[in-house]
C-alpha cells in the first residue's frame, strides 16, 4: 500500500465515502485551479481561517497541519511556500497515528471553518445548487483520480469525489458533522 494514499483509512473508518461516483459532466461544477471559475470551493483558494487567533492562508494549510502533533513539522508547514510537498517531506516520521481515523473528520472541521468565516464562499457554494461539485483531475498525471476527486470520461466525471461530496453535503445542510479527539489541535500551541 502506498504510504501517503487514504483509500484504505477511507474504506475503513468511512465506509460510507468509500465508492466510486458517475456525474453527468453537464450537470457539474467542477473545480480546477483556484484562478478559475469555482475555485473559490477548492481547499487551495486563498480564503483564511483563523483559529485561537493563528491564521491559515487556506483550508488545505489548516487541514496538511492536522496531520501533526509535533512542532518541528508544525513550523515547517506553517511557513512552507508549498506546505502540500512540505508535509509529504514530514509525513512518514512525524505524521499522528490516529490521522487514518480522523482524516475526514478533519476535512469537514476545515471545510466547516471555511463556510462559516468567508462569505464569498458561501455565496458561490450556494450558487452551485442543483448541480453537482466535483473536484476534476482530468488533467493530472496519474491515470485514476486519487480519494478526493474525479476524471472526466467521456460525458461523465468519475470516481470518489470525497471533497465534492462533503462540500455538497455542507451546501445542502448548511453544516457537517464531526468528531475529533482532545488533542487535535495540539499543534496550534506551536504557532501563538
Amino acid at each position: 500500500m502506498n504510504f501517503y494514499s487514504i483509500a484504505p483509512f477511507i474504506q475503513e473508518f468511512y465506509p460510507e465515502y468509500y465508492s466510486i461516483e458517475t456525474y453527468p459532466v453537464s450537470e457539474c461544477v467542477a473545480i480546477r485551479k483556484v484562478k478559475e471559475f469555482w475555485g473559490i470551493l477548492g481547499n487551495f483558494a486563498p480564503t483564511p481561517i483563523v483559529i485561537n487567533n493563528v491564521t491559515f492562508k487556506t483550508s488545505e494549510l489548516l487541514f496538511q497541519l492536522m496531520k501533526f502533533k509535533d512542532e518541528e513539522p508544525v513550523k515547517a508547514v506553517f511557513s512552507a511556500n508549498n506546505p502540500k510537498m512540505t508535509t509529504k517531506h514530514w509525513e512518514k516520521t512525524h505524521r499522528r497515528e490516529d490521522w487514518g481515523k480522523i482524516i475526514v473528520d478533519a476535512m469537514k472541521f476545515c471545510l466547516t471553518k471555511k463556510y462559516e468565516q468567508s462569505e464569498d464562499f458561501r455565496k458561490e457554494l450556494e450558487r452551485s445548487k442543483g448541480k453537482y461539485i466535483v473536484e476534476d483531475q482530468t488533467s493530472f498525471p496519474k491515470k485514476t483520480p486519487d480519494t478526493w476527486g474525479v476524471k472526466q470520461q467521456g460525458d461523465n466525471y468519475v470516481g470518489p469525489n470525497l471533497l465534492g461530496r462533503l462540500l455538497m453535503e455542507l451546501r445542502d445542510n448548511g453544516k457537517l458533522e464531526y468528531k475529533l479527539p482532545d488533542d487535535a489541535f495540539t499543534f496550534l500551541q506551536y504557532l501563538k
